[in-house]
């Protein structure tokens, strides 16, 4: 068993009379890689939204290290430092360089000096490949391109877990792949990734477990040989049909 950095117990939350999670459990060790898979509005991005504390979940528990960060007192941007999130619309900083995007957080959140915080964001920037557009605006670069940058940007804050929200989707097909090499490279280094994906064969060939969600709930959960060459339930089995050729 590795160390265990989050818990999500009896996790629900609810808009209005609409429940989108119910009684959520599952928990994330170091250097897992759990793709999170289902049909659009089972709940996932929620799912992500609540553990960045970007929602108020309506009741449960959000466990790091054994303490609960929905309890008040809480500093969401110091515990988002450590639990960063890549979003599926980059929400990059349109009147900000590609550099800056990377060094304002570190600056403002790590209260890191901007020499540091400039290195710090050019070792990520260069990992990424994205070192040559410093100097950049988003509005100066393409989609997969904004997402490197703001994978770049997440790692810069020297994050414990990267939660990415459909992090592809957004982009257009002949983008993707240098998306998901990124992450792929990421993962390969031990990074702690939670990842929402319709990217089936990253989830299958990547990652450590595969959670499948339907209606709010979490139906089955297992390696990815487990999910995807004998998943356990029918819903499951309907879902991965649609994927196969």
């Amino acid at each position: 068993m590795g160390e265990l950095i989050l818990q999500v117990n009896h996790l629900s939350k609810k808009f209005g009379v609409n429940e989108v999670l119910r009684d959520i459990d599952f928990t994330v060790q170091k250097g897992d890689v759990i793709s999170i898979i289902g049909a659009s509005g089972s709940g996932k991005s929620t799912l992500l939204r609540c553990i960045n504390l970007l929602e108020s979940a309506t009741s449960g528990e959000i466990l790091y290290h054994g303490a609960n960060v929905l309890r008040r007192g809480v500093s969401p941007a110091e515990y988002r430092a450590k639990v960063g999130m890549v979003f599926q619309s980059f929400n990059l900083f349109n009147n900000m360089s590609v550099l800056e995007n990377c060094v304002v957080g570190q600056v403002k959140v790590l209260r890191r000096d901007r020499e540091t915080a400039r290195a710090h964001a050019m070792e990520y920037l260069e990992r990424v490949g994205m070192a040559p557009f410093i100097n950049a605006r988003p509005r100066q670069i393409s989609g997969g391109q904004k997402q490197r940058v703001a994978i770049a940007r997440a790692m810069a804050m020297d994050p414990e877990v990267l939660l990415f929200d459909e992090p592809t989707s957004a982009l257009d097909p002949e983008m993707v792949g240098e998306v998901l090499t990124v992450m792929r490279d990421l993962a390969r280094s031990g990074m702690t990734m939670l990842v929402v994906t319709h990217e089936m064969a990253f989830a299958r060939d990547v990652s450590s477990r595969v959670v499948y969600m339907n209606g709010g709930v979490i139906c089955e959960q297992g390696t990815p040989e487990e999910v995807f060459a004998n998943p356990q339930r029918q819903e499951t089995r309907d879902f991965l049909a649609r994927f196969r050729g």
